[in-house]
């Protein structure tokens, strides 16, 4: 499937800043020209596409993912009835497997935050309680299961005791076992030498590999959940493809948060790094014919950045990147999250409550475009709106939908929609006071309730003329328009 290609960094840099005090409002409008080609089919959007990401020192507390956590269940369940729940982090690096938990009378934290990978976190000890509560959450969310071991400082006969209880406790529901996180990143903190390389990574795997399949059988496996490095996923693709199961790296938008640059409006603009990590992805999905995997993912590294990661952008943002990830091919994401983490989607805890922050209203977008199989869409005449983006595709109810994100900080677009023979559509609004809106976000004109209640308040209805749609997109503004069949 032929896709819009962003217009290079260069020209976006010339973007002007947003005076982010002031509401919203279109200085220019610009015309652009939607073409829907509904027989020219793209990939498949899977009913499992969206996922969570958790610290793996999370399960510490064996209550916060439990099915009786009613809250973070209804939140869960918001984002569709089928996804995907991560557990991994760079707290796997320090979590380990203990039978008997007396033994470890230390006090788990009741929350756990995004891990900022400065400093080694303190020991989390996981036991069976936490496994069975964590069953017990995925059958009441719908949900899958990745599920991270440790092979930063624990040991493969720990993995393997670990493994055999998850996998037996789990059963088909967990999709696949990640051996370590981030481990292209083992030299930087501490938990490898500065020597550390793919070849000594891949002698680790295979071991950790051995002793789990040993003990389990059918164990199954993705990798190499590696931070960035192509230079490592493309070997690891080539030499364990017939042992895992899928593909999984990370990618951040941004980063570090200390760094000024890192902004609203470099979040919003086309990002050179992920277009390599696609072309990594592509070359290992030719090669292998495995699926690949965003397993972990947000705006900014380390934690997320304040005025950034939890406003209205990050919103925007997410959505569109899913609908990226799925036109290039990947079989879903994972956003990474916990606590009151400056990105997580889902904030809070379970004695104080959740809330939804505004990445969870992105994401929730997605959701209501539902799975599907993605359609060519066409944008032309974008040259003054080049922040703008759109993704179509045939919903498995039949519908066609598509999702339309003006990036742009300073003009509206008149979007002119032509390809479609319906005489109706209706429109879902993802909209905020602010671009750097902390807490007004709506999607419906609705806000997620405190349980994960949400139910659209208005879909505006369009009329088509001659075979044409025009809606009118206003600044920093996203909507999924909905064909009539």
């Amino acid at each position: 499937m032929q896709r819009r290609k962003f217009l290079q960094l260069s020209a976006a840099a010339s973007f002007a800043a947003f005076p982010f005090t002031r509401s919203l409002a279109d200085s220019t409008l610009a015309d652009v020209h939607l073409a829907l080609r509904p027989d020219r089919l793209g990939n498949k959007i899977a009913a499992d596409f969206t996922g969570l990401s958790y610290e793996s020192a999370q399960l510490g507390n064996p209550q916060f993912f439990s099915g009786d956590n009613a809250a973070l269940v209804g939140f869960v369940r918001c984002l569709g009835r089928s996804g995907v729940l991560r557990i991994g982090g760079n707290t796997s690096a320090y979590c380990y497997w203990t039978p008997d938990l007396a033994q470890k009378p230390s006090v788990q934290s009741s929350v756990v935050g995004p891990d900022k990978g400065l400093n080694a976190p303190p020991p989390a000890y996981i036991g069976p309680p936490a496994i069975r509560n964590l069953k017990d959450f995925l059958d009441a969310t719908g949900w899958n299961l990745i599920y991270g071991l440790n092979m930063g400082t624990g040991s493969p006969e720990d993995a393997a005791a670990e493994a055999a209880f998850v996998m037996n406790t789990v059963g088909s529901q967990l999709l696949a076992f990640q051996l370590c996180n981030e481990p292209d990143l083992f030299f930087k903190n501490g938990v490898r030498k500065p020597d550390y390389d793919f070849t000594q990574f891949a002698q680790e795997w295979q071991r950790y590999f051995d002793a789990i399949r040993a003990r389990v059988p059918k164990a199954l496996f993705a990798g190499p959940d590696t931070a960035y490095n192509n230079d490592w996923l493309v070997p690891f693709a080539q030499k364990f493809k017939d042992q895992v199961r899928f593909l999984s790296q990370h990618y951040y938008a941004e980063g570090p948060p200390t760094d000024p640059s890192m902004t609203i409006e470099r979040l919003l603009r086309p990002n050179p790094k992920l277009e390599d990590e696609f072309a990594g992805m592509r070359k290992t999905m030719r090669a292998t014919n495995l699926p690949f995997r965003l397993a972990e993912t947000n705006s900014c590294y380390s934690g997320g950045k304040p005025g950034v990661s939890d406003t209205f952008a990050s919103a925007l943002w997410a959505a569109d990147l899913m609908y990226q990830l799925a036109s290039e091919g990947g079989m879903g994401i994972n956003f990474h999250g916990g606590g009151y983490g400056w990105y997580t989607p889902i904030a809070g805890t379970r004695d104080a409550g959740f809330l939804a922050r505004p990445i969870f209203y992105g994401m929730l977008l997605f959701a209501q475009g539902g799975p599907g199989q993605l359609i060519e869409a066409v944008l032309e005449g974008c040259e003054q709106a080049p922040l703008l983006t759109a993704h179509a595709l045939r919903a498995d109810t039949g519908a066609v939908k598509v999702a339309v994100f003006n990036k742009n900080l300073d003009r509206g677009v008149r979007l002119t929609v032509t390809g479609v023979s319906a005489q109706q559509a209706k429109s879902l609004w993802l909209r905020a006071p602010r671009i750097d809106d902390t807490t007004d976000v709506t999607l419906g004109s609705a806000p997620v309730g405190a349980n994960g209640e949400w139910a659209a308040a208005r879909e505006e209805m369009l009329a088509a003329r001659n075979g044409n749609l025009i809606i009118d997109l206003p600044v920093a503004s996203a909507a999924l328009i909905t064909f009539a069949g």
